[in-house]
């Protein structure tokens, strides 16, 4: 094997103790350093561990042929999916599922041969990433995968209605979804963590193969999602009725059961989960990938408590934010599909003034968090971790998605002179929205690169046991006696973590639930024409959802590190 020239990182932590945590830890980084750094036995003796990371340096070769089968299979199902949605006469659905049913078949078969062959090989998985696959990630897929499996159930029950008049490859495509759900779910909740050293070019090619799937049928739900959601007003026609025409026939195929528009409403609102589980189990495949052939050797490691006692107003206002938005969402969808033009108005004036606050709010708290930050002294991570590059990868990349329709719909509002009171709501919603996306990602990536406290407390902890710098910091470590009550700037960054959690909560269930103020406000539309428009809201709002989704996912992470 080809190791790196550099130094292994020596990373020391320990088990956090069942009691408190240092009120000051600020202070303890500026404790006087021992005249001598503390060796491997000694940390050893004095219960802590040594963490040795180990990179091989990958060459150009071995992960060659992964990339290029991912992207050709990503290119080829963007291909198809746009096509199959918007030409029902030469590309059909009935071919892009047929792609998609190979793929999923063609992946389940390399996830048997990993689980029964690959695995099972001595000194194939002797390393594990202890940072991939946490555990709320674990509960997210298989929530979300419950969640499309009953999605797929629907998808089977409403097909079958067809067999008569259609083709029978619309029901077999959800039963082998429904299959694949099974196995990749499984697949993933007890390998997610290998750092494989045998079979690597073959395990590279079937990540890329996993991954490229799950993209392609993330690509294939979104679109369906969001053409069910839109209609074109000036013409009077949706486009939802291409799609039912494309996946159900002519009009002369009737379902042959009473329950077909009851199942096909049904699995659509399910939707959204399906979409969820597609990007988490593609970023936990992209972690696998990265971590072939990677050497991690490590004994024990740190665990992060959840505590939720001295916490208690980011919570509560979290919470009435969530019950205030749905009860607006509710009434935004009873009163937009009404033929009333004023009460159209008035759903938007609400939803509009609802989002503001919510928004502004969330804005308020991440700027008092980032200033917090700013006087924390902790220091920043320096270990090498692919799990968390790739968190703040994606929650960069995401939120792109909602900047690329703020930034049009700002353009637009501002060169049709704002007139009217449902654009300037539209103008201050995408310009606090910019703001606080901007605000919460910096909140959000400072929280993943600083030290956990525990680890602090760990460190704290070695310099007091070391032997020789015990005279010289016994007098400065007793002032910082240990506490049952975190500090102060914990306990903000805690209410900060779990109010900003509870926001984006209910501004992901908005639009994955479908509310499309984008549409139901037509200034964008005039300005940009349906067709531009339509483009830039279908391609930049899945995006905004996901980015909603992983913020939850990277907040909790950060309030347990807090």
């Amino acid at each position: 094997m080809i190791f790196c020239r550099k130094m292994p990182n020596l990373v020391m932590t320990a088990h956090p103790s069942n009691g408190g945590t240092v009120t000051q830890v600020d202070s303890i980084q500026h404790l006087p350093s021992p005249p001598h750094p503390p060796t491997v036995d000694g940390a050893s003796e004095s219960g802590h561990h040594m963490e040795v990371v180990k990179e091989r340096t990958p060459q150009g070769g071995e992960w060659l042929l992964s990339g290029i089968i991912c992207i050709n299979i990503l290119m080829l199902g963007c291909a198809l999916v746009s096509s199959s949605a918007f030409n029902v006469v030469a590309i059909t659905p009935v071919h892009r599922q047929i792609f998609l049913i190979t793929l999923l078949v063609l992946t389940m078969l390399w996830m048997l041969f990993y689980m029964v062959v690959t695995s099972r090989k001595d000194r194939a998985v002797l390393f594990k990433d202890r940072h991939a696959g946490p555990v709320w990630l674990k509960a997210g897929l298989v929530l979300f995968g419950l969640l499309s499996f009953l999605m797929d159930i629907f998808k089977i029950a409403t097909y079958v209605g067809y067999l008569h008049c259609d083709s029978p490859v619309k029901v077999a495509y959800p039963i082998v979804q429904a299959v694949f759900l099974f196995f990749q779910t499984y697949f993933l909740w007890f390998h997610s963590r290998d750092c494989v050293q045998l079979h690597t070019n073959l395990t590279r090619c079937g990540l890329t193969l996993t991954l490229s799937t799950n993209l392609v049928v993330w690509m294939a739900a979104v679109t369906e999602e969001s053409i069910h959601q839109t209609e074109i007003t000036n013409l009077n026609i949706s486009v939802s009725h291409k799609l039912y025409r494309a996946n159900y026939g002519a009009k002369k195929c009737t379902c042959s059961h009473m329950a077909c528009e009851t199942f096909k409403e049904a699995f659509y609102y399910l939707y959204p989960f399906n979409i969820e589980y597609s990007l988490f189990a593609s970023a936990m495949t992209y972690i696998m990938w990265k971590n072939v052939g990677r050497i991690v050797e490590h004994h024990k490691h740190y665990k992060f408590n959840f505590y939720v006692k001295d916490v208690f107003v980011g919570p509560v206002a979290g919470l009435l934010l969530v019950v205030a938005g749905l009860v607006t969402f509710v009434l935004y969808k009873i009163n937009i599909l009404k033929e009333d033009k004023e009460k159209r108005n008035k759903a938007l004036l609400i939803h509009f003034i609802m989002n503001i606050v919510i928004v502004s709010l969330m804005s308020l708290s991440t700027m008092i968090g980032c200033i917090i930050y700013r006087l924390d002294r902790r220091e920043y991570v320096s270990d090498k971790n692919p799990t968390r590059s790739l968190d703040v990868g994606l929650l960069v990349a995401s939120s792109l998605g909602q900047f690329i329709i703020s930034y049009f719909s700002l353009v637009a509002t501002v060169a049709m002179g704002a007139q009217g009171y449902l654009n300037v709501l539209n103008l201050a919603w995408a310009v606090v929205l910019v703001v606080e996306i901007g605000l919460q990602n910096y909140f959000i990536i400072e929280g993943l690169h600083r030290e956990p406290i525990n680890v602090m407390q760990a460190n704290a902890r070695a310099f007091q046991d070391h032997t020789e710098m015990a005279n010289d910091v016994e007098g400065q470590i007793s002032r910082f006696s240990i506490s049952k009550k975190p500090s102060w700037k914990r306990r903000v960054l805690r209410e900060v973590c779990a109010f900003l959690l509870l926001a984006n909560i209910i501004l992901w269930i908005m639009p994955a639930f479908g509310a499309r103020p984008q549409f139901d406000h037509s200034a964008e539309i005039y300005f940009y024409n349906y067709t531009m428009w339509n483009a830039i809201v279908n391609i930049g709002l899945p995006f905004g959802i996901f980015y909603r989704m992983h913020a939850v996912a990277s907040l909790f992470e950060v309030y347990l590190r807090d």
